[in-house]
């Protein structure tokens, strides 16, 4: 059975690869194995994407662990809750208590939750602190919120004589979508960052508010105009990652997606060795 299902499924690739296009090809295949390839929101999602970087694994993990004590305290509360309306019913306990008053757990329930709040405080502190240190950047990219677009600008690498890498990026409509690209998150122009990087964020706006949010490196920072805010990242792994603005912006503030690719440092040597060489032919 299995053999045959393989050869099936060759034939099939065989007859798309003479019949079809490439796109329409790999489309078949993403939707044959049901393969996620891209760090986007799921429709019904309720948890995280998956983490990127580091700051984004200790959010997730600091979530964890305030999400067990809140299921501890929502236990106990609902037991204690349950067994006082089991308690003050007359036909189950006629003689009622006369304890009004106990040392002991007052100071019980003063302890505890001081004790729980540090617990929590500890790794809280510590996540906040990774939040905001720049551990010296390799690269600084610009960023640039515009009604309703984003600029982007590598400060980092400029040709003699000639300006940074700097592009624009609109998201795409839908007239123009290539099988494989997701509604109202593709853009015409990516941003290109290398893995196992320190990448610094320096992000403003042209105009009005705007927010650059990506939610698998654990970043959400304002653009603010006249403002600089800078942030950093740590991209973990390879891979194509969406975002949007979380800024209410004005009448198209849902058409400001954000795609990042993350690739490895040889090929993202290549994307700014050609970059600069299209610059420098465009001049």
């Amino acid at each position: 059975m299995v053999v045959i299902i393989t050869i099936q499924f060759r034939i099939r690739v065989y007859l798309i690869s003479y019949q079809e296009s490439e796109k329409l090809r790999i489309l078949f295949l993403m939707q044959l194995f049901f393969v996620r390839i891209l760090d986007a929101a799921e429709p019904w999602q309720t948890g995280f994407q998956d983490p990127a970087t580091p700051v984004m694994e200790g959010i997730i993990n600091l979530h964890n662990d305030i999400m067990f004590f809140l299921i501890v305290i929502g236990v106990l509360v609902g037991w204690v809750l349950f067994r006082t309306c089991v308690g003050y019913d007359e036909s189950l306990n006629a003689t009622p208590s006369k304890v009004v008053h106990g040392t002991t757990i007052e100071i019980v329930w003063t302890i505890t939750p001081a004790l729980v709040l540090m617990i929590i405080a500890v790794p809280s502190f510590a996540l906040l602190y990774a939040m905001d240190e720049i551990i010296d950047p390799a690269i600084t990219l610009k960023i640039v919120g515009h009604q309703w677009y984003w600029s982007y600008e590598y400060s980092d690498y400029c040709a003699d004589g000639s300006e940074p890498i700097a592009f624009d990026a609109y998201m795409l409509p839908e007239e123009d979508l290539e099988p494989g690209n997701l509604r109202l998150l593709e853009v015409d122009n990516r941003v290109v960052l290398p893995v196992d990087t320190h990448v610094r964020l320096i992000i403003t706006a042209a105009d009005v508010l705007h927010c650059w949010a990506m939610p698998s490196f654990g970043v959400k920072m304002d653009a603010c105009p006249g403002r600089l805010n800078q942030t950093s990242v740590f991209i973990k792994r390879e891979g194509t990652y969406y975002g949007q603005c979380s800024e209410i912006c004005g009448v198209n503030h849902g058409f400001m997606p954000i795609v990042v690719d993350a690739v490895s440092l040889e090929d993202y040597v290549r994307w700014v060795s050609s970059k600069i060489e299209l610059d420098e032919e465009s001049v």
